[in-house]
């Protein structure tokens, strides 16, 4: 694929018949590199420039990551610290917004603690992707759930 002079990718640029994935593919990358837990997957869903925020954080835990770099290597970091393993996500709803590389899930992360045996971690994300690249994602998290999924009480 091509880009203009200014880097960025434009429809002209595309070669026929191709297309970039939209919000709803690099979401379902994104969680299959979760699952697999894959460095390498994760690179590849996120823009170079991206920004990965945590509205709501425990104190000690960043609350914005900023670079593709970081936000890998924050994420592989946190695979090899908590033994939880994700297996599936279940969607309740996605929203489309009046930008259409912008959508809001509502979903739940399912898989299995060592420490409380299967777990459901329900979250919100707010995800923009652009050139087929996440951009920038809110995670809003629930804490509480992952602290009960760590067997502990917060």
């Amino acid at each position: 694929m091509a880009t203009s002079e200014h880097g960025r990718v434009t429809t002209d640029d595309l070669a026929l018949g191709a297309q970039e994935a939209g919000a709803r593919e690099v979401l379902e990358r994104l969680r299959q590199a979760a699952v697999h837990q894959s460095a390498d997957e994760m690179s590849r869903v996120y823009a170079e420039d991206a920004v990965h925020e945590f509205p709501f954080t425990p104190p000690g835990v960043p609350s914005r990551l900023v670079g593709r770099d970081e936000i890998v290597n924050w994420i592989a970091a946190g695979w090899k610290a908590y033994p939880l393993r994700y297996e599936r996500y279940r969607t309740q709803v996605i929203h489309d917004t009046d930008d259409p590389e912008t959508i809001i899930v509502e979903q739940e992360a399912l898989g299995v603690s060592p420490f409380t045996g299967e777990f459901a971690l329900p979250n919100i994300v707010v995800l923009t992707v652009r050139n087929g690249q996440v951009v920038r994602l809110r995670d809003y998290v629930n804490i509480l759930a992952v602290a009960a999924a760590m067997g502990r009480d917060r």
